[in-house]
């Protein structure tokens, strides 16, 4: 979703820095972004754990994401990401079941999900933060996406911007395809397990839609 649906990164790591800050911890942009993919309280509860040298409790967790959640909603609306939409409209003209697989708890983009992409991701096709024992890198999420979409592994392909994402569905045993949207190098996505690797949003799903 982040980063591959929506252009939504930029803020994402606004509203990191700026609750981490509140909490006395400084912290490299570069850092959140391969951190990417996580859910978010793993993603409080490893930064917590590398910065400060603590364990926090499930509570604490909680309470942090949601002040990060807080701060992203009071943000600027994101855009769609250029060329999201129409790898989208490819895959679903194709006949393909569309299985959202996000870290992401963030109510204010999963609730957009419905008019900004119609059909490709009701409720019952996504798995998101609140339905995984194990976010990624673990393939728990894509094994999930497989069990709904009711497809083998060798019959999944992934979409993912972020190395941890990638590393998923790799494991997983899907066909990874990374792409960058970010600062994050094609080399990060390639070594992560990327079976294919894109510049951007726009000429995958313009390859995409050529070979569908």
């Amino acid at each position: 979703m982040d980063g591959t649906l929506y252009d939504s990164m930029p803020r994402h790591v606004a509203a990191w820095t700026q609750m981490l800050a509140e909490n006395g911890i400084e912290i490299e942009p570069v850092t959140i972004l391969m951190d990417e993919g996580r859910t978010g309280t793993d993603t409080v509860r490893d930064i917590f754990r590398k910065h400060c040298g603590i364990d926090i409790s499930d509570d604490e967790c909680r309470r942090l994401y949601r002040r990060k959640a807080e701060l992203f909603a009071g943000m600027a609306k994101v855009d769609i990401m250029p060329g999201a939409t129409k790898l989208v409209r490819a895959v679903m003209d194709a006949g393909l079941t569309t299985v959202l697989v996000t870290g992401s708890g963030q109510g204010s983009l999963l609730g957009r999900l419905d008019s900004d992409f119609p059909g490709a991701f009701p409720e019952n096709r996504r798995v998101t933060a609140y339905n995984v024992t194990h976010g990624k890198p673990h393939p728990e999420p894509y094994l999930k996406a497989m069990e709904i979409a009711g497809v083998r592994p060798h019959e999944a392909i992934a979409f993912d911007n972020a190395p941890l994402g990638v590393r998923s569905a790799a494991a997983a045993n899907a066909l990874a395809i990374g792409i960058v949207t970010g600062p994050i190098a094609p080399d990060a996505l390639h070594m992560a397990g990327a079976d294919a690797v894109f510049l951007s949003m726009q000429e995958c799903a313009d390859s995409v839609a050529d070979a569908l």
